[in-house]
């Protein structure tokens, strides 16, 4: 069966930027599951699938724009450390949370105050072309429940809490 709108495929994935300073990976874990077709895995590795069959192994190369976007330096914020979700010990680098109106929203520290800290609300790997390993390891068609909810419940389609 090939990798299709509304089919549930699961995946074992390796994913590195191109200078590796970032590295995310499957191996020793379950594999990933997702509904195709629904918006549920970056838009160009989600491309890259298509087409594809269990067994297939392959590598995809994503630029920002079809993975996390574009780095906005406008997406810089000083922000009372209150506002964090765990305060506790901050440092330059972190990715902390923070409450906003829409709930919490993640962020990386770039300079930490008494009082405040300077954050950039970009996602940690906007702007970055990412490489993805990848191993298809099943494709299956999704459950009704599944195409009603927009995503895949699990490798045989039971929704897990």
């Amino acid at each position: 069966m090939r990798i299709q709108a509304d089919k549930v495929v699961s995946f074992h994935y390796r994913v590195r930027d191109e200078e590796s300073s970032f590295t995310e990976s499957s191996e020793g874990k379950e594999p990933m599951v997702y509904l195709h077709g629904h918006d549920n895995i970056v838009p160009g590795l989600e491309a890259e699938m298509d087409g594809k069959e269990p067994g297939a192994k392959f590598t995809a190369v994503v630029p920002p724009e079809r993975a996390y976007g574009l780095a906005n330096p406008n997406a810089r914020a000083r922000v009372p450390i209150k506002h964090l979700v765990r305060p506790g010990k901050i440092e330059p680098g972190a990715i902390v949370a923070v409450n906003t109106r829409q709930g919490p929203r993640q962020a990386r520290v770039l300079k930490v105050g008494h009082f405040n800290v300077d954050i950039d609300l970009n996602h940690p790997l906007a702007g970055k072309t990412l490489v993805f390993d990848i191993e298809v390891v099943d494709v299956r068609d999704a459950t009704p429940e599944e195409l009603e909810h927009g995503h895949a419940h699990g490798p045989g389609g039971a929704h897990e809490d």
